[in-house]
């Protein structure tokens, strides 16, 4: 089983490379369905990571994705400025997945 990085910068896809983990680097909606076609058809590819910025490009796509498909997994990461989500963002999926607050 491989990782997979789909980023928007070169320096988040360097250091992955140093690490092993292959990737691309694009910018447009059109070029983040692509990286993301070659990653679901290729068959030993089994966690993608994706940039948290990308995501908004094809928000309905990804969800689709980590909806539907068991493998391989979709993994959102920060950039390299660190993440957009609040800091009791697991807290809040928490309370709206059961209802109780931690």
């Amino acid at each position: 089983m491989r990782y997979f990085l789909i980023s928007n910068n070169v320096d988040t896809q360097t250091g992955f490379r140093l690490v092993g983990i292959e990737g691309v680097v694009v910018h447009t909606a059109e070029e983040v369905r692509e990286a993301l076609d070659h990653a679901l058809s290729t068959p030993d590819i089994g966690v993608i990571l994706i940039n948290e910025k990308l995501v908004p490009l094809c928000q309905d796509w990804v969800s689709d994705i980590k909806l539907r498909m068991h493998s391989p997994l979709l993994v959102e990461i920060p950039d390299r400025h660190g993440t957009d989500r609040s800091p009791d963002s697991i807290t809040q999926y928490v309370r709206e997945a059961i209802g109780i607050k931690i």
